[in-house]
């Protein structure tokens, strides 16, 4: 008992010195690394490099604040944790306590705030190494419940018939209700090749599925089907913004370009964000030096800034633009949304995005633990805020599915619902048959065919693409009325 006595006392003193320690340091800032918000994405999570950004105070900490406030809360809390390890039932380690402490005490500030055990904290450094198995979905909190923000393209997760806004309501046969991210990543995660069963609410339907999905190594592509549509109209879908991306882009509208292309229909539906630096870099390439891109706002003035185009070539600067986006358009993708939106430089189309904003700093402790917590927010040049709110697109249009399927991907199909029998057949073998007519006979020629007639095919189908193309003769036809002759 005398030990016992002596060791709550230490640990007593430890959180009053700590208290001292944090007051003390109140108006200092946390050494810290920013980084965007990306709610714990499962395929290939990424802890972003900072972007270079110029600062602006915005606000001020309120005095009101009195020091004592927080004394007389760490002695409660210290008289509550005496009781624990004194009277609780079985005897407990003070660590355990603690960490159960930290971990409420985080969950408490926001669904995307996390107290991270150093295990989870060295699962963090794997994150942005990319080397583990995953489904390739995104997943977040919202009204208490796990959701999906979106399904990554060609990953199992999408190729199972995951949808944007599904409710994970159950991994394996543990239900999620009281689970973080963090423990959702891990259930979900594991070696490539094994299996783990979820549980779905799908709201539209308000019915559950099952789906029994294997693990991969994920591998996306960033930029995907860069082609001419028609009438010089160019079409690209960024799939996310990864490390090489900006590259990726600046290549494949650079190839547009040569072969003719004069406008773009830039599609970021279910693009779940990623690497802030990298969001800012494409929209930059559509905006003239000078332009705002992107802004966030925290409560110290260092985590107040502003981000500035410096785009001096303008190489598509004449280029009309529609960006495509959807309620599984997120972070990364609704800053380049609002970025050329607001700077009246592209007209969004399509249904209203996700709302996914705020920049978390992961702060190391001293026993190899780890704090993610929620420092500021993003708002677009006009000073909308993201988090939570999403952008609305100019011109709202439904998605309206042919045949009645209800996906973006025509070969989705989830393991409660079976292929449509015949229809997937059917497509194959009417482009088979074109590419015999042609004469075309090498395997590997055939399968590129085969992939740009479903590409096409999908294209003309898709009723926001569609819709995008006609916005776009639209404004060339304004031009031509508007523009005075020689």
């Amino acid at each position: 008992m005398v030990k016992k006595f002596f060791l709550l006392i230490l640990i007593v003193g430890g959180i009053l010195g700590f208290a001292t320690f944090a007051v003390s340091q109140s108006d200092k800032q946390p050494s810290s690394v920013a980084v965007p918000e990306k709610e714990i994405q499962v395929d290939d999570a990424v802890t972003p490099d900072p972007a270079a950004v110029s600062s602006e105070t915005t606000k001020v900490r309120d005095s009101s604040e009195k020091p004592e406030d927080l004394y007389s809360q760490v002695e409660l809390f210290s008289y509550a944790l005496t009781t624990i390890m004194g009277e609780y039932v079985e005897e407990k380690k003070p660590k355990d306590v603690i960490y159960g402490a930290l971990t409420g005490m985080l969950n408490s500030l926001d669904p995307h705030s996390q107290f991270l055990n150093p295990e989870d904290y060295d699962e963090l450094k794997t994150d942005t190494q990319g080397k583990f198995g995953g489904l390739g979905i995104e997943i977040s909190i919202r009204d208490s419940l796990l959701t999906v923000v979106t399904p990554i393209e060609d990953t199992p997760a999408w190729k199972a018939g995951l949808k944007a806004k599904d409710r994970i309501v159950k991994i394996e046969k543990e239900l999620t209700r009281d689970m973080t991210l963090s423990q959702a990543v891990k259930k979900l995660r594991g070696k490539p090749g094994t299996k783990v069963h979820i549980t779905i609410l799908r709201e539209s339907e308000y019915k559950l599925h099952e789906f029994d999905i294997t693990r991969e190594v994920i591998h996306t592509q960033d930029i995907k089907e860069p082609h001419i549509i028609t009438d010089n109209i160019a079409y690209l879908r960024l799939v996310e913004f990864r490390e090489d991306s900006a590259e990726q882009m600046r290549k494949a509208l650079m190839k547009l370009k040569t072969e003719g292309a004069t406008a773009l229909v830039l599609d970021v539906r279910n693009n779940p964000g990623g690497l802030l630096n990298v969001a800012i870099q494409i929209s930059e390439m559509f905006l003239p030096s000078g332009k705002t891109i992107v802004s966030t706002k925290g409560r110290h003035a260092s985590q107040n800034t502003m981000s500035i185009s410096h785009n001096k070539l303008n190489e598509f600067s004449e280029w009309p633009i529609i960006v495509l986006i959807n309620e599984g358009s997120a972070s990364g993708s609704e800053i380049l949304a609002g970025a050329l939106k607001d700077n009246k430089r592209a007209v969004t189309l399509g249904a209203k995005s996700f709302g996914k904003g705020s920049v978390q700093s992961v702060i190391p402790m001293p026993d190899g633990s780890g704090l993610r917590l929620t420092t500021s927010k993003y708002f677009t040049p006009s000073g909308v805020c993201i988090h939570d709110v999403g952008i609305t697109p100019d011109i709202v249009v439904d998605r309206i599915y042919v045949d009645g399927e209800d996906s973006d991907d025509p070969d989705a199909e989830g393991d409660d619902k079976p292929a449509k029998p015949g229809k997937k057949d059917k497509a194959s073998k009417e482009i088979f048959e074109k590419l015999e007519a042609e004469g075309i006979k090498d395997p590997n020629e055939i399968e590129k065919r085969k992939r740009e007639e479903l590409m096409k095919k999908r294209i003309s189908e898709d009723n926001q693409i569609q819709s995008a193309i006609s916005v776009i003769k639209g404004i060339r036809v304004y031009k031509k009325l508007t523009t005075p002759e020689n």
